[in-house]
């Protein structure tokens, strides 16, 4: 459990949780999954003390389950909502550790997508009017990330623009929010380098691709992560929906607080959707490339086959000619001639040249189809 003091000037850390809440800024109640399923006794407590109703039980299995999909949902005294992040994932997929960023000049991968190489674990928020509760998995790089900013904006002396402390647990909220969803860049990288080397494999000229349970693979990790981003629109359309609903602020500072909430919320919804467009660019992409490999291989088997029956076109004059001097007559013109061999022969020569030149003429036996 990690817990900060943040207010719009600085951002403290704190050993453990205060009796009472500080008169100005809100906190900040960080905990691993593990960490906060030990410490639901003590939590309740202190947000009764701090907001006057603790986390509603079903909210804390749902903040509890590592496999729940992205949703929102709200009370009267806070707003739950859980995220699933979008990254490259770590060894296991679940601790949403960075892996090594793949290098430009190394190989596109060739094996299947392993479902490791995207973590979707969910990250949980509660925020209360001066209190926000997340829920991560085990060693999240996104908790660690905003303590180090807090950290270092607390020692920045010019706090406007980015380098402001969030004013409020929403606003944090999304900003946390966002930058999981910014973090997809990673794993577009590694999707658009691995589908790029399927797609070299299946327009390979003369290739002889097996690998399709790859193909299959990959593209039901491309369906589960559009359904993830699906789920992460419909929260973060929720919450914007609930936003709106919120009792009109009393002063100008709130009405600007507010419309920047509004802002931010809309602008992780943009980055949202612009994840769900390039899924489906790369659903759309593979799809493409299966049908042109199959479209490819159906031409080389016309091509193959026109090959074949243009020379079976051209022996059946042949066969014909010797299926008729192979007779058992007695009596046929030129069998008993002495040139009649050579007669023979050079008819035969004259009818497959002829019918060659002819099927080449008409481009029977070229790759540029025919005019006519």
């Amino acid at each position: 459990m990690r817990v900060f003091h943040i207010t719009p000037e600085r951002s403290d850390a704190l050993s453990e949780p205060p009796e009472a809440l500080p008169p100005s800024g809100y906190l900040w109640l960080s905990f691993s999954r593990r960490a906060f399923e030990d410490a639901i006794p003590m939590l309740q407590r202190q947000l009764q003390r701090w907001a006057g109703a603790g986390l509603v039980d079903l909210h804390l299995s749902d903040l509890l389950n590592p496999q729940l999909p992205s949703h929102y949902e709200d009370t009267s005294w806070y707003d739950l909502l859980v995220f699933r992040r979008l990254a490259a994932g770590g060894g296991n997929g679940q601790n949403g550790s960075r892996p090594a960023q793949p290098e430009e000049d190394k190989p596109p991968p060739a094996g299947p997508l392993p479902a490791s190489a995207i973590d979707t674990s969910p990250v949980g928020f509660a925020v209360f009017d001066r209190v926000l509760v997340t829920v991560h998995p085990e060693d999240c790089l996104v908790r660690e990330y905003f303590a180090q900013r807090l950290s270092q904006q607390s020692r920045e002396t010019d706090l406007r623009g980015s380098g402001r402390l969030p004013t409020s647990p929403a606003e944090q909220m999304l900003r946390m929010v966002n930058h999981m969803v910014d973090s997809y860049l990673e794993l577009r990288r590694v999707l658009t380098r691995h589908f790029a080397a399927l797609q070299a494999e299946l327009l390979r000229p003369r290739s002889r691709f097996a690998g399709w349970h790859i193909i299959l693979q990959s593209r039901e990790a491309l369906h589960r992560l559009e359904d993830t981003s699906e789920d992460q629109r419909s929260a973060i359309q929720e919450w914007i929906d609930a936003l709106d609903e919120w009792p009109a602020a009393e002063n100008a500072a709130g009405q600007r607080e507010r419309e920047l909430l509004r802002v931010r919320s809309k602008d992780v919804l943009e980055h949202i959707e612009r994840v769900l467009t390039h899924v489906r660019r790369l659903e759309q992409a593979s799809e493409a490339a299966v049908q042109m490999h199959f479209s490819a291989v159906g031409q080389r088997t016309n091509d193959i086959m026109r090959t074949l029956t243009v020379l079976t076109a051209i022996f059946l004059p042949l066969n014909l000619i010797t299926g008729i001097f192979g007779m058992n007559f007695e009596w046929l013109p030129l069998i008993h001639k002495q040139d009649g061999f050579w007669i023979a022969v050079g008819v035969m020569a004259a009818t497959g040249l002829g019918l060659g030149g002819l099927f080449w003429r008409k481009r029977y036996l070229g790759t540029r189809q025919s005019p006519d």
